[in-house]
């Protein structure tokens, strides 16, 4: 099971790192293992007569309560409430203090996450107010047991005033389509139930399950675009609805699928021993706790409904609950701001920088060969960035063996930094001023080589980048140094945060790659610009901001035309490409 669970973690996280692949891996160890115990405990109860665990600790408990207290001369008396909801009349109609058992069903239903349940229409479901259970437990405290005789309570409703699911479901549709939860896209329309029975249900969903995640895996499989993440975002949601679906009915099943009518005749007869106080004057006729009182289609449309949905609505319906208004960024020497570089401030990868840089140092009749030679080493090298970032880079670095580095600079500084400039992303160098101005630490960081990011070396405060080796003027195909990708970049990050003294909760960082995962976690403000499918699928999850970046978004674009010759790139931790072999006074000046 363990290799297996590492299989599928490697596939999903193998491009953030082995440490993320192997808390990912463990996280699915221990929900394996509870998921299994919690149906090895539900077997348990039910094999004993109960129907789940909850009700099965209840009995424990009781045992304890009476062999520990109930006999040797003391008095006990326990009061057992149904499935507690707002208050009807005390301290004021619709009082609760948070949800309660069924209260995340009946929200889930207004929120059209439902389509079907597997409830027995005509089952009772009991159901009592909170203040009800409140005066019978100070009725028992004054009211004490016969000592050595424990009294019991049941403070329900389904022995005199029954309330079958299928009346509680009416209830519910009919508050919701008269006051429908609100939602980006309009009033959220809810379903209708046809009660089709536990099975059926349970087909559906295992079908539905099937057709979601087969539906996910082919999305994942396409370019992140704006429509893909519509999709994306979708089939997540359908996904949560479904798993919801799933955890209801199986937390609720032993509610809605159990026909138990409960006796309380002990608490009738509670109950009756306050009708001289409430006559006379001594006891608020609030204080009963007489379930033929309730009228539940007027307490749960006028009471109990509008209790648990008005802060949800209220909550819903603000400007700031729908969409996130633009924030200045605050002013602070402390706060880095850290940018990806390839698809968040370039569009620009790997691949394109090399045609252009080999393109520009061979004659123009060898061009077909070396484009055709590197379309056909395209497969290979999208299987090895999927597996490894790290060894992607390296592999395409072996490509630029017997270039002369001062032939490379030449072209860093003429026509290769001009097309890399005319690639910037403006909403990207936009957003990097923004920073700069707060008083921000802007960092350009590149698991690729320096000669690409050198040119956007004059936006950044400073740009960190690879190296590749070079011996006697000429590059080897090997890197001087490993690639600062993934956890190496987190590793990294918080070296450069402690030795710069900078707030990493208060900073910011902008990536566009799954592999970014590893250092975006790091920082309080993470931002994932224009993201391929799996990171907009982990952004969801953190909620994390997702932004579109296109070149189309700002009239500042840069051109070849614009930019002839580049300065040296000042500021920049590694420009250029490495010392040769031997150069002892370079090396100690790195």
């Amino acid at each position: 099971m363990l290799k297996s669970l590492l299989a599928a973690s490697r596939a999903k996280l193998g491009k953030v790192g082995p440490q993320a692949v192997a808390a990912d891996a463990e996280a699915a160890r221990i929900e394996w293992v509870t998921k299994r115990l919690v149906e090895s405990g539900r077997i348990r109860a039910e094999s004993l007569g109960w129907t789940d665990v909850y009700t099965l600790t209840k009995a424990f408990a009781e045992r304890a309560a009476e062999e520990l207290w109930g006999t040797a001369g003391h008095r006990l008396s326990i009061v057992r409430p149904s499935i507690i909801e707002s208050a009807l009349r005390h301290p004021f109609p619709g009082w609760l203090d948070g949800f309660k058992v069924a209260d995340p069903l009946i929200m889930a239903y207004g929120r059209g996450q439902l389509p079907e349940f597997p409830g027995v229409p005509d089952s009772i479901l009991d159901v009592i107010p909170v203040d009800f259970v409140v005066n019978a437990i100070l009725a028992a405290a004054v009211t004490p047991a016969k000592v050595d005789e424990p009294n019991y309570y049941q403070v329900v409703s389904g022995a005199r005033n029954p309330l079958p699911f299928h009346s509680m479901y009416e209830n519910v549709k009919e508050f919701f389509t008269t006051n429908p939860m609100p939602h980006d896209d309009g009033p959220i329309q809810v379903p209708s139930w046809r009660f089709p029975g536990g099975r059926s249900v349970e087909r559906t969903l295992k079908l539905q399950e099937r057709l979601a995640s087969a539906a996910d895996d082919v999305v994942g499989r396409m370019s992140s675009t704006t429509r893909t993440r519509r999709w994306t975002q979708a089939l997540h949601r359908r996904q949560a609805g479904l798993g919801q679906l799933r955890y209801f009915a199986e937390l609720y099943r032993a509610y809605v699928q159990t026909e138990l009518i409960f006796d309380d005749r002990n608490t009738r007869a509670l109950n009756a021993t306050l009708a001289e106080a409430v006559a006379s004057g001594a006891v608020a006729a609030d204080r009963t706790f007489d379930v033929v009182d309730i009228d539940w289609h007027d307490y749960f449309q006028n009471v109990h409904f509008p209790s648990i949905t008005g802060l949800t609505k209220a909550y819903a319906s603000r400007p700031a609950g729908r969409a996130r208004a633009k924030r200045a960024l605050p002013v602070r020497s402390d706060v880095l701001a850290v940018f990806d570089f390839e698809g968040t401030v370039v569009e620009s990868n790997l691949v394109e920088q090399y045609l252009w840089v080999r393109l520009g140092l061979i004659p123009k009749a060898q061009w077909p060969q070396e484009f055709a030679s590197l379309m056909l080493s395209v497969p290979k090298y999208l299987r090895v960035d999927h597996r490894d970032r790290g060894e992607f880079i390296r592999t395409l670095v072996r490509r630029y063996r017997g270039i002369k580095v001062a032939d490379l600079e030449q072209l860093v500084r003429g026509r290769f930094g001009a097309a890399m400039l005319s690639r910037a992303i403006p909403d990207a160098l936009d957003r990097v001023a923004q920073h700069r101005a707060a008083g921000h630490r802007t960092v350009l960081v590149t698991g690729a080589t320096s000669s690409a990011a050198a040119p956007f070396a004059q936006f950044f405060d400073e740009v960190v980048a690879g190296e590749m080796h070079a011996n006697k003027g000429v590059l080897t195909g090997y890197l001087a140094t490993p690639p600062l990708v993934d956890e190496a970049r987190a590793a990294w990050l918080r070296e450069y945060a402690a030795e710069h003294g900078a707030n990493l909760t208060q900073s910011y960082g902008y990536g566009d790659s799954l592999a970014d995962v590893a250092w975006l976690q790091l920082l309080g403000n993470a931002t994932v610009v224009n993201p391929d499918t799996d990171l907009y699928r982990h952004a969801q999850r953190t909620k994390w901001t997702v932004e579109d970046w296109t070149r189309r978004s700002s009239d500042n674009q840069l051109t070849p035309g614009t930019l002839t010759l580049l300065p040296d790139p000042p500021r920049t931790a590694a420009t250029g490409t490495a010392p040769e072999e031997g150069d002892r006074s370079a090396n100690d000046a790195r």
